[in-house]
């Protein structure tokens, strides 16, 4: 493979560029910036002596979106030319620091009253996954997050999921609430009926032992449905 990692110094002009490009975000942020100038930036620390650029461009061609360059997989990031080990590890060091910082939002506080850091949480930690996660948070009585767990991973479009199991799970927590979360790989994040009859079975086992469904959200690129939002719950 012809790759951009390992190269010669690089030609005086992509100093010029790359010194450009970080005095633009400096002086007037990330807004200021186009997708691939963002995912330039990232990469300067993983490429020091190339353009990044054609790598940058490339990236986001292949998977559509900065945010789905970032949650690709490993062996996907390589594909594109110029992405090797160490390239493809950083954006995913990236990805994960990503994920850190929004649950980082939303411990130690009332999820209720900071629900668009929830769903900014769950859509950075799951929106663009290739398999369908089913994700539980773990509430306390103060409606505080005591733990966030992936309990199944299934196919592109199925997970199995055992109510019994996720009610067992909440009590072992000592928890009174939860969220149930769990993603669309299609994009599109209308409920099924499986999800709808599978909530109603939770939420049946659940309340006699005085824990709460408060929500189930479908995570999809193209958007965030509740169950509450929709009267299913």
């Amino acid at each position: 493979m012809s790759g951009f990692e390992d190269g010669a110094d690089a030609p005086p002009h992509f100093l010029g560029h790359r010194e450009r490009l970080k005095a633009r975000f400096r002086d007037s942020g990330a807004d200021a910036l186009a997708d691939y100038e963002l995912l330039e930036l990232i990469l300067f620390a993983a490429v020091p002596r190339r353009d990044t650029k054609p790598i940058a461009k490339a990236l986001i061609t292949r998977f559509g979106t900065f945010s789905e360059v970032l949650a690709s997989p490993e062996a996907r990031l390589m594909e594109v030319p110029g992405v090797g080990a160490s390239v493809a590890l950083h954006l995913k060091v990236v990805h994960a620091a990503a994920k850190r910082l929004a649950l980082g939002a939303v411990r130690e506080r009332p999820l209720l009253g900071s629900w668009s850091a929830v769903i900014e949480y769950c859509r950075v930690a799951m929106a663009y996954e290739e398999k369908e996660q089913f994700r539980i948070l773990f509430l306390d009585k103060k409606n505080a997050l005591i733990a966030d767990e992936v309990q199944q991973t299934g196919t592109v479009d199925h997970t199995p999921v055992y109510p019994r199991e996720v009610v067992k799970r909440a009590l072992e927590l000592s928890a009174t609430a939860i969220v149930l979360v769990h993603n669309h790989p299609s994009g599109d994040p209308t409920p099924s009926r499986a999800d709808i009859q599978m909530t109603k079975t939770i939420v049946d086992i659940a309340a006699p032992l005085g824990i709460a469904v408060h929500d189930h959200l479908i995570i999809g690129r193209n958007g965030t449905v509740s169950f509450k939002g929709l009267k299913l719950i």
